[in-house]
C-alpha cells in the first residue's frame, strides 16, 4: 500500500508561483510512475504532468508546458510540482498519484494510489 501526502497548495495572484509536494511512503519514486492531476469545480479530473519511474522522463499537459515543471528527490521520496505564471484558470485541487503499471501514461485511470489533495487558487 502506497501513501501520498500533498502539500504546497494556497492563496496566489495570477502570474505568481508556488510548488507543491507530494510525500509518499516507501520507495514509490522509484517503483512507480508518478502524476499530477487536478479537478476544477464541475469539471473532470486532468492529467497535469507525469515523471516516469526512476525519473527518466516527464511529459505535461499542453496547457502548463513551460510553466509547470515535475521532478522527484529519490532520497527523500518525494515528488514535486514548480508552477509558474499561474493563470485563474489553474484554480483546483491537485492531486498526486501513483502508477504501478508498466506503461508510462496520462490516464488518470491507470493510476491505482491518490493523495487526498491541495487546493490551489489563483487571483486574476
Amino acid at each position: 500500500q502506497v501513501q501520498l501526502v500533498e502539500s504546497g497548495g494556497g492563496l496566489v495572484q495570477a502570474g505568481g508561483s508556488l510548488r507543491l509536494s507530494c510525500a509518499a511512503s516507501g520507495r514509490t519514486f522509484s517503483s512507480y510512475h508518478m502524476g499530477w492531476f487536478r479537478q476544477a469545480p464541475g469539471k473532470e479530473r486532468e492529467f497535469v504532468a507525469g515523471i516516469s519511474r526512476g525519473g527518466y522522463s516527464t511529459n505535461y499537459a499542453d496547457s502548463v508546458k513551460g510553466r509547470f515543471t515535475i521532478s522527484g528527490d529519490n532520497a527523500k521520496n518525494t515528488v514535486y510540482l514548480q508552477m509558474n505564471s499561474l493563470k485563474s484558470d489553474d484554480t483546483a485541487v491537485y492531486y498526486c498519484a501513483a502508477d504501478r503499471g508498466v506503461g508510462f501514461t496520462p490516464r488518470v485511470g491507470e493510476y491505482d494510489y491518490w493523495g487526498q489533495g491541495t487546493q490551489v487558487t489563483v487571483s486574476s
